[in-house]
């Protein structure tokens, strides 16, 4: 299906199942990548971002989000998450802990793993973000789910992150 326009919309992928575009970053604010989702049906993917300050702590009660990158149409086309994508890739819930500056996220389509997300300001001086979860029974730095498409459904889900000492690629692949 074709989407419309290349201006970034973000939307707010919580528990309510309509599109609402997301207030744009002051410019106070940045965006700063988290994960993405990518599916073998074609090259776009889903880019998870968080909401971060000059202080890169994440900003307001839902500061993670989503939107689709549509690389089969250029490096920097956008598009948002459509109301019935929701239920594959929006979020079920996320709670911002203040006092550690960490986002509890929970994945709509993977509701049994909760991602904790964690924005810092890197020896390059720049903010990032990490997201950790279970990967293959161990803790691990989330950095990309591969989800393989079939006729009717979705075959599996591959996470893939990195250890908690980066020393290895973790992987697990999830039947569904």
């Amino acid at each position: 299906m074709p989407r419309h326009g290349p201006a970034l919309l973000l939307v707010p992928l919580g528990s309510i199942a309509a599109v609402a575009s997301a207030q744009p970053a002051r410019a106070t604010e940045s965006l700063v990548p988290v994960f993405s989702i990518a599916k073998s049906e074609n090259k776009n993917q889903v880019q998870y971002v968080v909401r971060v300050d000059q202080q890169c702590a994440p900003v307001g009660p839902n500061p993670v989000s989503a939107y689709w990158r549509m690389l089969e149409r250029g490096a920097t086309q956008t598009a948002p998450i459509l109301s019935r994508e929701v239920r594959a890739y929006g979020l079920a819930s996320q709670v911002l802990d203040s006092t550690s500056g960490r986002v509890r996220v929970v994945l709509k389509a993977l509701p049994d793993r909760t991602l904790v997300v964690t924005a810092l300001r890197a020896s390059d001086g720049q903010c990032h973000a990490l997201a950790t979860m279970p990967i293959a029974g161990a803790p691990a730095y989330l950095f990309n789910v591969y989800v393989h498409i079939r006729w009717y459904g979705v075959d599996y889900v591959l996470l893939q992150g990195w250890s908690m000492d980066r020393s290895r690629v973790l992987r697990e692949k999830l039947k569904m």
